[in-house]
Order: C-alpha cells, then structure tokens, then sequence
C-alpha cells in the first residue's frame, strides 16, 4: 500500500491509504458468432453481480473498476496465461477508507474545525469521492464530523467537558462490569488476554498513538467480551473511540511516556485479576479510567 501525505485544511491525509488498482483493458482476438453471442450472456451476468456488490454510484460520479481477470499472452510461449486479480467489494473499499480516516482522527491529522472534501481526500485514496463520502457519513453518526452543504464534512471540535463526561460514562459501564468478572473468570481466561496488553505495551513503547489507540480498544473489548453481553461491548467501544479523538484548546496529545504508563496500567491489572485480588483490581481499574 502506498503511503498518502499528511492532511491539510483541503483534505490530505498522512495514514495509510489503501492501494487500489485496477486491471488493464485489453481488446479480445475476433471470436465466432457462437462465441460472441456467449461472452455477451457472460458479461451480462457480471454486469448484474457487480451492481448488485457495489450499490448504486451518486452525485453523477464514475463508479471504481471492478477488478477483473485478465487474459495475458506470455512472451516466451505465445501462450494464453490467466492472471488472477483479487476482487475488491465496494463494502471493502468503504471499510477501507473509513478505518484509515479513524487513524487520521486519533493521530490529529484531522484538524478540528477543518472542512474536508470527499473528492480530494478520493484522489488522496485512489478512490472516487462515494466510497469517502460514505465512510464521513459514517464518522458524522459517530459525532466525529459533521456535514457542510456543498462543502464536504467539518471535524467537530471537542473540549475537556466531553471528554471529562466521556470517561465518567465509561467507568460507570466497565468498572462494576470487571469488578463482577474478577470474581468469576478463572485465571486461565484472563491469561489469554496477556498478548493484547503486551500488544498495547509495544504501541505505547514505540510511541506511535494511533497504534495504541487500536491496541487500547482491543484490550477493552476482550475483557468486556467475558461477560458475554454483545451491547454492552458495541456501546462501550462506540465510547472508547469517541474518547480518543482530539481536543481543541485541551492539554497536549499524549506522548510515550503517557502512553507507557497506560499500557502498564494494563498489566498490572491484569496480574490482580489472575491473582483475584479484588481490592487491587477494584483500584486499578478505577485509577485507569480516571487518568483517561
């Protein structure tokens, strides 16, 4: 995958934008009445299935090739060789692009209070503007952007207040939660956890936040995922990301040895609860989330 510049004000990003590519067109050798009346049936299947993958095109914009099979000839042999193009689904692209979005948000390549087209961040993409025009629709239900007429998508601003009642919010839904899991989950389940906190350990060491920010949230959703209730984890994990976008005016983005010390936070919780030591997981958990 190709690496896109950092975004600016008209919508450049610096993560890592997915490569899509697609098949050269070759012109076929003349074929048989029989033959042609077959292709034709043929590609009238693929016209079907492709539309019916990819969902309607708006705003008047040339929809994405569809990666096809390309018939080659090979220059030493003189013979027909298939080459084999992996299929790129429209649902794919648009996950894509938003997961690449998500990162420019946490790592504050997204500048609050800026407008960002869908065409241009397209071209930054390789993509036409309907697959990121549908991931910002995405992020502006999340509350991440909001939308501009005529102009594109605004990342929201956000300051202490929200982010102070965010973390309020998320204690009150995840520290009774583990509290009831540390008396019940026996150690063997809380040991699986171990490769997701060291995960989170190496981002912090590294110094990368949006890394971490991915490897946070996987830690929380798996000790969230023992209690076995699904909308608890979806609407705990819709507000972990929400706590991890930018603040405007707010103190300075966390640095390495922030992000360290709450990796290690990590660790050292989950020793307590292989330990059942219920005193110390009730603290740490709590000291967790009031230093995020």
């Amino acid at each position: 995958m190709e690496q896109a510049g950092s975004l600016s004000a008209r919508g450049s990003t610096g993560s890592a934008a997915p490569d899509i590519r697609t098949a050269s067109v070759r012109v076929p050798a003349q074929a048989r009445a029989a033959d042609v009346e077959r292709e034709r049936g043929v590609a009238s299947d693929e016209s079907r299935s492709v539309s019916g993958a990819r969902g309607e095109h708006t705003h008047s914009e040339p929809p994405i090739p569809h990666p096809r099979v390309e018939s080659a000839r090979s220059v030493e042999t003189a013979r027909p060789v298939e080459t084999a193009r992996p299929v790129v689904q429209r649902a794919s692209v648009r996950g894509q692009i938003l997961d690449a979005l998500r990162t420019a948000l946490v790592a504050g390549e997204l500048a609050p209070g800026q407008v960002y087209s869908a065409p241009v961040l397209g071209e930054r993409f390789g993509v036409s503007a309907t697959p990121v025009r549908e991931a910002m629709q995405q992020l502006a239900l999340e509350g991440a952007v909001e939308v501009v007429p005529n102009r594109g998508f605004r990342v929201v601003r956000r300051g202490t207040r929200e982010l102070a009642e965010l973390a309020e919010i998320r204690a009150l839904l995840e520290v009774p939660v583990v509290l009831r899991l540390a008396r019940t989950v026996p150690a063997a389940r809380w040991a699986e956890l171990r490769p997701l906190a060291e995960a989170a350990a190496r981002a912090a060491s590294a110094g990368c936040r949006a890394t971490y920010a991915e490897c946070d949230r996987a830690f929380h959703h798996a000790m969230l995922a023992l209690a076995g209730n699904d909308q608890l984890v979806q609407i705990a994990d819709d507000l972990h990301r929400r706590a991890q976008w930018p603040l405007v005016g707010g103190p300075v983005p966390r640095g390495r040895a922030d992000l360290m010390a709450d990796a290690a936070e990590h660790l050292a919780l989950l020793d307590a609860l292989t330990a059942q030591d219920l005193p110390a997981v009730q603290s740490l958990v709590r000291e967790h989330f009031a230093d995020n």
